[in-house]
C-alpha cells in the first residue's frame, strides 16, 4: 500500500495550527472537482444543480485546470490561509510566469493543454484576467449561495478538533483526522499517496478543514511551499444548503436573530470587536449579548493579552447542531 509519511519534529508540533475559516480557493479548487464527480450524490447533487448554472465557458476553463483526479496546479490555491476571495484572487494574479509555465507543464503531461492554457502558462494578462473572472463567475453560482452553512460546518469541525486538542493534545488531533490517517509519532501516515517522505523541517503544518474534500485528505505537490494539509470534514445530509434572507432559521426563532448570529460567531473563536462586526452591532451590543450567552453556558470567555476571547462551549455547539 503506498503511504505518505510527513515527519514531524517537536518545532513542528508546537507550529502546527488548525485553520478557522474555510478557505474559498480550496473550497472552489475541491468543489469543482464534485461537478465532474457523482461522490456523495445525497449531499452535494442539490448543489450541482446550481453549480452547473456557471456559465459554461467559465465552467469548462475551470474544469480543465482541476480535473476530477490527479494533479491540479498549486497555484489555484496559493500559500497562507486567508477567508476573503478578494485577497485570495489577488494572490493567485500575482502568481510568477514561471510558476505558472511549470506548473501547467505538469499538468500537461496529463491532459491535452487548451490554447487558453498555453496562454496563461506565457504569463498573459488577459488569461489571468479570464481565470479569475471564470472564478468570481463560478463562486457567485456554486458557493456564495451557501457559504454560511460551509463556513458554519467547518468552523464546528474545527471547535471540536480544538477541543480534542485541549483534551489530548495534539496527537489526538492527529490520530482523529480520518480514517485513511495514522499517527505513529513522529510520523503521520497518509494512505494511497505516492509512496514518499515529507520532511516538515521546523515548518509546521497548516491544517485545513474542508467542506469538499472528499474521500481523503490532500496538500499541495510542491514541497518547498508552506505545508499545508487539508481533510475532509464529512458533511451530513442536510448540511449545505442556501442561505434564505428574511426567513428566520429556528435558532433565530429561538433566541433572536442578533444573539443567533453571536452564537455561530464563537464557533470559530472572536474578540468582541470582531464577535461587533461579524455580527453588524456596536462593540457595547455585542459585550452585552456575549454576557447572556455565556451566562447560560452557551459560550466561555477568556483573557488573551489586552483582548478577551470567546468561544463556543459543547452545549453551545450542541444547540447549533440540533438548530441545523
Amino acid at each position: 500500500m503506498s503511504v505518505l509519511r510527513v515527519h514531524f519534529t517537536a518545532g513542528d508540533l508546537a507550529r502546527t495550527t488548525i485553520a478557522a475559516e474555510p478557505d474559498p480557493l480550496w473550497e472552489i479548487l475541491l468543489s469543482l472537482h464534485q461537478t465532474q464527480s457523482r461522490d456523495g450524490q445525497v449531499v452535494l447533487d442539490g448543489w450541482r444543480r446550481a453549480a452547473n448554472t456557471t456559465p459554461r465557458p467559465a465552467l469548462v476553463s475551470l474544469q480543465e485546470l482541476a480535473p476530477p483526479t490527479g494533479y491540479s496546479p498549486d497555484f489555484l490555491t496559493p500559500p497562507g490561509s486567508c477567508d476573503d476571495l478578494d485577497t485570495a484572487l489577488d494572490r493567485l494574479a500575482a502568481t510568477p510566469r514561471a510558476t505558472l509555465d511549470a506548473e501547467l507543464g505538469v499538468l500537461a503531461t496529463r491532459t491535452a493543454a487548451t490554447p487558453w492554457m498555453r496562454e496563461l502558462g506565457a504569463g498573459r494578462a488577459g488569461a489571468m484576467r479570464s481565470l479569475t473572472g471564470a472564478i468570481r463567475a463560478y463562486h457567485d453560482r456554486a458557493l456564495r449561495p451557501f457559504w454560511p452553512s460551509i463556513r458554519q460546518h467547518v468552523a464546528a469541525d474545527r471547535a471540536r478538533r480544538v477541543q480534542q486538542w485541549a483534551e489530548h493534545g495534539i496527537a489526538g488531533v492527529l490520530s482523529g483526522l480520518h480514517r485513511r490517517v495514522r499517527w505513529r509519532p513522529p510520523v503521520l501516515e497518509i494512505l494511497d499517496f505516492a509512496d514518499t517522505d515529507l520532511y516538515l523541517d521546523g515548518r509546521g503544518v497548516r491544517l485545513q478543514p474542508s467542506f469538499f474534500c472528499w474521500h481523503a485528505p490532500t496538500k499541495l505537490r510542491d514541497r518547498s511551499l508552506p505545508p499545508v494539509l487539508v481533510f475532509p470534514t464529512a458533511p451530513p445530509p442536510g448540511a449545505l444548503h442556501r442561505g434564505r434572507p428574511g426567513q428566520p432559521a429556528p435558532l433565530n426563532a429561538l433566541v433572536g436573530p442578533t444573539r443567533a448570529a453571536a452564537l455561530r460567531a464563537t464557533v470559530a473563536g472572536c474578540s468582541t470587536s470582531e464577535l461587533a462586526r461579524r455580527c453588524g452591532v456596536s462593540p457595547a451590543t455585542a459585550s452585552q449579548q456575549a454576557t447572556v450567552l455565556r451566562g447560560a453556558g452557551l459560550i466561555s470567555t477568556r483573557r488573551e493579552g489586552g483582548a478577551v476571547r470567546h468561544e463556543i462551549t459543547a452545549l453551545g455547539l450542541h444547540l447549533l447542531d440540533e438548530a441545523g
